[in-house]
């Protein structure tokens, strides 16, 4: 019985094969685009990709049109090949403001770069691009359905853009004093991470930076500016003690204070 079932499904495949062949070389544009929508029901979103891809151009200007370009940007997005189908997403939107499917195109198109954002330690232009897609998804159709994923994806693609100025952050400040005060650098990248981006998880690390930055930075001091970096060091554990009181870093924090206010009273 086994073998019958193999036989039958090998039989089946063969024969859906030899109908795609029989589809791609045909010049029937509307029995491409009805095997390509039965295609991409059945999740074959290769093969109706393929086809819809030749349809777009044959069946402009037509009532398929919309439909056929629509269905190919979504075949992409399946297919996980998601900057494809944010170009073709992005076409249809400009060319059927108004459209059918213009709600469902701009919502996938950030949310297919979001998928492909990449990790922080790389360019971060597609995270960039997905955030801007997504923005605009929102401010075109505030009442959607799909608000809520479109801004926790938002939330998720700025965390990571503000993980990656963390990461550079902290670079600088491992850096340290070669080749040039890399702690000030340190400090400048983290507070314009946090006014970039001043409800990021990554806010407190941030600050703690800066703070740890404004220490290394007060202790490397020549003596005649030391009392006035130990100073600004006092002022910045004050600020992150009040943002933070119950803070993982107070043991941490707590230490740098006391030897900042013996330097800072001279």
């Amino acid at each position: 019985m086994r073998n019958y079932l193999i036989l039958f499904l090998a039989s089946l495949f063969l024969c859906s094969c030899g109908e795609y062949q029989r589809v791609l070389k045909s010049d029937d544009v509307n029995y491409k685009f009805d095997y390509a929508k039965r295609a991409y029901e059945e999740g074959r979103y290769v093969q109706a990709a393929t086809l819809l891809k030749d349809c777009i151009t044959l069946l402009k200007g037509s009532d398929k049109a919309e439909e056929s370009l629509y269905l190919l940007a979504m075949s992409h997005f399946e297919n996980k090949d998601y900057v494809s189908s944010g170009a073709y997403f992005s076409t249809y939107y400009n060319r059927y403001p108004r459209g059918r499917y213009t709600e469902a195109a701009r919502f996938y198109c950030g949310y297919g770069y979001f998928l492909d954002s990449p990790e922080p330690q790389l360019d971060q232009t597609g995270t960039i691009k997905a955030i801007e897609e997504l923005q605009a998804f929102l401010d075109y159709f505030p009442r959607s359905e799909k608000v809520s994923i479109a801004q926790n994806a938002i939330f998720e693609l700025q965390d990571k853009l503000t993980l990656k100025q963390l990461q550079n952050a902290q670079l600088y400040y491992n850096l340290g004093n070669y080749m040039g005060n890399n702690y000030e650098s340190a400090v400048i990248v983290a507070k314009n991470a946090i006014k970039d981006y001043p409800y990021s998880k990554y806010k407190e690390d941030l600050e703690m930076l800066i703070l740890k930055a404004r220490y290394q930075e007060a202790v490397n001091s020549i003596e005649e500016r030391k009392a006035e970096r130990f100073r600004e060091v006092v002022d910045e554990y004050y600020s992150f003690i009040n943002n933070y009181p119950d803070t993982d870093n107070r043991q941490e924090a707590d230490n740098i204070f006391r030897i900042a206010s013996r330097y800072a009273a001279e």
